[in-house]
């Protein structure tokens, strides 16, 4: 038997264990004195580098330690490369981190021969804004609405095929049966918008923050520079109440793969945790994410900077991708593949 001198002792010791190891549990993960990197997949003139670098600048702000924060851009195929580079070669120590793709999810299904990655394997952060699709072309094409596609051939910019402005005009072609010609291989949609304004190419389709907040005066007045002719999405972006949703236009057939594709809104602009990343690092984070996206500091540089702040939590999003993964049918996923791909990108 065990002596009661021997109990108190033992007693003494898991309690004096406990005290040394809860403030270890209570602060889960140090980043004093640390460096973190968010890596882009494009330029930093467009919304990826925008929104990226304002997370940089007020994201560490709301961690304990106070952590430099760095913008990493890794441009190329519509940032499948930095998607890529992230699942199998980024650093999962807790201090590295990917701004995704909106179209991630929906270009790991239709694309898995060139999708070296896993999204339901990352880890959501959060995200702090989600938007449509928006398929904009210059007024000196002839183009006034979607139909007038069917008989002007226009030229899209695209920064590769796992971009929204790939993907949407060929829905669009072989939906609608436009005549779109995809122009691929511009560094981000930044460098894609200059094309337009320069006439190497005559439109795109990107968020329409970016739209809004590169060329805004394109849509103002009687004669607009460029219109917004269609959007692809869940439902109508408040400040575009007048432009069609291709769900309400298409053949019913269709209407699956909108809703497969539509899904890539709610990512937005956010960031994931690599696979493999510390739990704790990953509680940090999102606690300190939720604070940033309330505050009145981050929400005014924001607006200041014309970004739209509309967040999303973490568990959110993980539960979006996850059942988008998971649910998506076979079938819709080929149909979808074979609309946004087969005999619409031109290079």
């Amino acid at each position: 038997m065990i002596g009661k001198s021997k109990i108190a002792l033992l007693g003494a010791a898991l309690g004096a264990a406990a005290m040394f190891a809860a403030p270890a549990q209570a602060q889960d993960f140090n980043f004093s004195g640390k460096q973190i990197k968010l890596t882009i997949g494009f330029g930093f003139g467009g919304t990826y580098g925008q929104y990226s670098r304002l997370f940089a600048e007020h994201l560490k702000t709301q961690i304990p330690g106070n952590p430099n924060i760095i913008v990493d851009s890794r441009p190329g195929a519509g940032g499948l490369l930095a998607t890529n580079y992230a699942a199998r070669a980024m650093p999962a120590d807790g201090l590295n981190y990917l701004v995704p793709p909106d179209s991630a999810v929906v270009v790991q299904l239709m694309r898995p021969k060139k999708a070296k990655f896993d999204m339901s394997k990352f880890t959501w952060i959060g995200s702090a804004n989600q938007t449509n699709v928006i398929l904009v072309v210059r007024s000196d094409t002839g183009v006034k609405k979607w139909e007038d596609l069917r008989n002007i051939s226009v030229p899209m910019g695209s920064t590769g095929l796992a971009s929204t402005s790939s993907i949407m005009p060929g829905l669009v072609n072989n939906m609608l049966g436009t005549k779109m010609k995809i122009v691929t291989g511009y560094k981000g949609s930044s460098k894609t918008g200059l094309s337009v304004e320069q006439g190497e190419t005559r439109g795109s389709a990107f968020n329409w923050l970016f739209w809004k907040s590169k060329y805004e005066n394109w849509f103002q007045g009687d004669t607009p520079y460029a219109r917004a002719i269609l959007q692809l999405g869940h439902v109508k972006d408040p400040e575009l109440p007048n432009v069609p949703m291709m769900s309400d236009i298409v053949d019913p057939k269709y209407k699956p793969v909108l809703k497969f594709i539509g899904s890539l809104g709610l990512i937005g602009r956010g960031l994931a945790a690599p696979p493999g990343t510390p739990e704790g690092a990953i509680k940090v984070m999102q606690t300190a994410w939720e604070k940033m996206m309330k505050d009145p500091a981050f929400i005014a540089d924001a607006n200041k900077r014309k970004l739209r702040v509309i967040p999303t939590d973490a568990a959110t999003i993980q539960k979006v991708v996850n059942e988008a993964i998971t649910n998506s049918s076979p079938e819709v996923v080929k149909q979808a593949s074979m609309l946004a791909y087969e005999g619409a990108a031109k290079h």
